[in-house]
């Protein structure tokens, strides 16, 4: 009877510490949820990187992928304010008012940092904002601490930065001065400051390099690091980076061709390019065509970028020193990606250009332009601004040791920025906010990526795209895309078979003397349209409604 009393008291003390230890995993407190760091290049190319196909000297965001992950399917919004706005609101940009039409940000919304107080996080914001309806970082975004530079048109001076709200003097032309390096000085600063005060609280900082976003400026010595890589011309590099992203592992598909025609739409015309930069073209041609003073040109706008990235990969390694020196890398995630694609812009603003300056310079005004952005974009069609795989394709590296057991792998689920706000949710173990002045927030349409962590998912969840006339919709392995101002009708995918976007199934010459398979996905393309109208009303009666109970 007593043996039989002690194994009862047993069973029942064992079940009891396996409960505890149950609900101490499952729960989650500040100690243990994890830093966040999230990185955004601005119109960063997919093949730019090292770890994704991309011959620029990349060691730092190199060795992330190597001890996390790569995505090879994750999507931004075609352009810079639209990706941002839906990163750091959890929204497409349409519910939130922020395409471009309407100002106001709903009175219902939140930002990150809002929704990650309720955890104990402290929130650190540094270097471009570019949310059009969220004019400050600290008051209205919701950060505790922010740098934010507003000067797009220099690398080597700002006119206009403000720190926790608060003008900052300007800045002269410096060599001592660039962009990419100041925005990681303060970032820096912000996590020394976090370390010697609130080193018991987990913190989530956002750091936003303008570069490589035109104009192409860069240090002298970094240029001519590259100045000579690029004279075998874009349809070359094009073929190496596509040759080395097989070789890492990715599977993409075909190597797209170049579509020399396609350029941004808003391009200043050929004569007035060349007036100003000699030897500039609006559209990209074949190498073979180009004469020597073009040549030269565009493998030098194409050092400059390179050189460009080669300092994002410098100071994103300072990033992650300060965090291994605060004893914090294990329990960090550090996201990095681009808002878009490469851009084939080719723009003079501000300043102007010099022609007598040395390019790459403060006095000069360079853009990367649609050649060399094709190159930079593979193996995917178009550029910044469309809708195809080339605008909205992001590279996303994701590195958390005690979170991300996987090491060096690719990920092929399909994902966009509106998860990062369900993802950040679920590490930190609390629920969106999702009332505030009396109105109610709209389901949030992303999902978490925590399983994805684990391991590739299969998924029919459908992703929307809408950036001035370019529109889109993934649904599983199919994808409806149309871009208004060169095709001029939808298209359909299947990106499973044809992830670069060569084989439109809407397209007759696919469907020839096959009435049964011809039917079928016309229906599919149909069906992906009514759905994406669907989809838009939703979105813009969500934003229109918000915008007129603010109004």
């Amino acid at each position: 009877m007593s043996k039989r009393i002690n194994y009862t008291f047993l069973l029942t003390g064992m079940l009891f510490l396996f409960c505890l230890n149950l609900n101490a995993q499952s729960s989650h407190s500040y100690s243990d949820a994890p830093n966040i760091v999230v990185i955004m290049a601005d119109d960063l190319g997919f093949s730019d990187l090292g770890c994704y196909g991309g011959e620029i000297h990349t060691p730092n965001l190199d060795r992330l992928a190597e001890g996390g992950l790569r995505f090879s399917q994750f999507y931004n919004c075609g352009r810079c304010w639209p990706s941002r706005t839906s990163l750091l609101s959890g929204y497409y940009p349409q519910q939130v008012n922020s395409d471009g039409e309407r100002s106001a940000f709903p009175k219902w919304g939140y930002l990150i940092p809002h929704h990650l107080k309720q955890a104990g996080y402290r929130s650190y914001h540094s270097g471009k904002w570019h949310v059009p309806n969220v004019k400050t970082q600290v008051e209205e975004g919701g950060f505790d601490r922010s740098y934010h530079t507003g000067s797009y048109d220099t690398h080597f001076s700002v006119q206009n930065h403000q720190l926790n709200d608060k003008d900052l003097e300007p800045t002269g032309d410096s060599e001592e001065y660039y962009s990419t390096s100041s925005i990681t000085d303060y970032a820096i600063q912000f996590l020394e400051e976090h370390e010697q005060n609130y080193k018991d609280s987990p913190f989530f900082l956002y750091t936003a390099f303008l570069a490589p976003h035109f104009p192409l400026q860069a240090p002298q010595e970094l240029i001519e690091k590259y100045k000579e890589r690029y004279l075998n011309g874009w349809e070359q590099l094009k073929e190496q980076r596509y040759q080395r992203q097989k070789e890492l592992g990715f599977v993409l598909g075909e190597n797209s061709p170049f579509e020399y025609m396609v350029t941004a739409p808003w391009s200043w015309p050929e004569q007035w390019l060349k007036d100003s930069i000699p030897g500039e073209l609006r559209y990209a041609k074949p190498w073979h065509q180009l004469n020597d003073q073009e040549k030269n040109l565009q493998a030098t706008k194409m050092a400059i970028h390179a050189a460009m990235i080669d300092v994002i990969d410098m100071e994103v390694g300072r990033i992650i020193e300060q965090i291994k020196s605060m004893g914090e890398e294990e329990n960090t995630l550090v996201l990095f990606l681009s808002d878009n694609g490469a851009t084939a812009e080719q723009i003079i603003r501000g300043n102007g250009h010099k022609q007598d300056s040395p390019l790459g310079s403060a006095e000069t005004y360079l853009c990367l332009g649609p050649g060399f952005s094709t190159a930079s974009n593979t193996p995917f069609r178009r550029h910044k601004f469309w809708t195809h795989e080339g605008g909205v394709t992001t590279p996303l590296i994701a590195h958390w040791p005690r979170g991300i057991k996987a090491k060096g792998q690719i990920r092929n689920s399909a994902g966009h920025v509106i998860d990062f706000l369900p993802t950040f949710l679920e590490l930190a173990g609390i629920t969106e906010m999702n009332q505030r002045n009396g109105e109610i927030a709209p389901p949030l349409p992303g999902e978490s990526m925590v399983s994805v962590f684990e391991g590739d998912k299969q998924s029919d969840r459908e992703i929307w795209f809408s950036h001035r006339g370019n529109k889109a919709l993934r649904q599983g392995i199919w994808k409806a895309v149309i871009s208004t101002d060169i095709d001029g009708r939808w298209q359909l995918y299947n990106i499973e078979d044809d992830r670069t976007e060569l084989r439109n199934l809407a397209d007759n010459f696919y469907q020839f003397g096959n009435n049964e398979w011809k039917q079928k996905h016309q229906e599919q393309l149909q069906k992906m349209i009514q759905r994406w109208e669907e989809l838009s009303n939703i979105y813009q009666k969500q934003g229109k409604e918000s915008f007129n109970n603010k109004n």
